[in-house]
């Protein structure tokens, strides 16, 4: 039976992550506190926040804008995590 997480993303019990998705400190709080469900969220707006604001994960100023955006997203922490400004979904 796959373990459930109380997901901060979703609000509301799903199944955990099989293992920490980041390094560190943060990473073994991703895995306590979000559930895979709201991972995948997660990776999703990361796909418009790189390419809306033009990002590499190469450049370590990026990554620190990266973290701040997954924090804000993830757990409500600061002002990060929200669709990138102006950003408008194609019409399908």
């Amino acid at each position: 039976m796959a373990r459930l997480v109380k997901c901060s993303v979703l609000g509301r019990e799903a199944p955990a992550l099989d293992s920490a998705p980041y390094p560190g400190e943060l990473g073994e709080r991703i895995l306590a506190s979000v559930s895979a469900e709201g991972w995948q969220l997660w990776l999703e707006r990361l796909v418009l926040i790189i390419n809306e604001n033009q990002l590499s994960t190469a450049d370590p100023r990026h990554l620190e804008f990266i973290e701040e955006q997954m924090k804000g997203f993830l757990f409500g922490e600061g002002e990060g995590g929200d669709l990138p400004a102006g950003f408008r979904p194609r019409k399908k």
